[in-house]
């Protein structure tokens, strides 16, 4: 198995993944990816603002871009009907 890093990004802010973790497939990391970036929403949604400004960059243990999810790309919004 690989090792990958997950850096929280928005705008010029970012939070490095300094420790990794391993995971046996890219299809693995878009997963893995994909739980982060909605956990993080579902905790910003309690406190009423869910920025979806933020994305996750992985890296591989070499430092390649192996993903990227954008959040507004982790959800979908349903509006009630009659609603802009």
């Amino acid at each position: 198995m690989a090792n990958y890093y997950s850096h929280l990004r928005d705008g010029d802010d970012v939070l490095i993944d300094p420790d990794g973790r391993e995971l046996p497939s890219i299809a693995a990391v878009a997963a893995a990816t994909l739980f982060e970036a909605r956990e993080i929403i579902s905790h910003d949604a309690r406190s009423g603002l869910v920025r979806l400004t933020y994305h996750i960059d992985v890296e591989d243990s070499s430092g390649a871009l192996v993903h990227h999810l954008d959040f507004e790309d982790a959800i979908s919004l349903v509006r009630s009907p009659g609603r802009g």
